[in-house]
């Protein structure tokens, strides 16, 4: 199983587990430990590093970027019903994070396609 097929297996989970953890009514022990904006930057940096492993860097990245800030900020509105209160800040986290998420995944692939092109060659 290559990185794109891994990924792609791992990105739908992730992101249940963020909605998850994002409209749960009372804050789970992980976020009265560490500052909430950072666990919405890592949380969308990992979702959004993850989807464009999946998608190979292409084209479709941009479609991923969008919906999953998009999602945030659903997310952000759902959460003023679940008894939390949503937060304009926490939504320029999710932001920044899936935008250097998506940076990140991208320099990965980038780094990455010689060595498989390499390997492929190879075989």
């Amino acid at each position: 199983m290559g990185a794109h097929a891994g990924a792609l297996r791992v990105v739908w989970p992730a992101i249940a587990l963020v909605v998850w953890g994002e409209i749960t009514p009372t804050p789970g022990p992980i976020e009265t430990m560490m500052w909430d904006k950072a666990l919405h930057f890592l949380a969308y940096f990992g979702l959004a590093g993850i989807a464009t492993v999946a998608l190979k860097a292409d084209r479709r990245v941009l479609a991923a970027v969008l919906g999953l800030a998009l999602l945030g900020g659903l997310l952000e509105i759902v959460q003023g019903f679940t008894g939390r209160d949503p937060s304009l800040f926490d939504e320029v986290a999710n932001i920044l994070g899936v935008l250097c998420g998506a940076g990140a995944g991208w320099l990965l692939i980038r780094a990455l396609r010689p060595k498989i092109l390499a390997s492929t060659l190879r075989d």
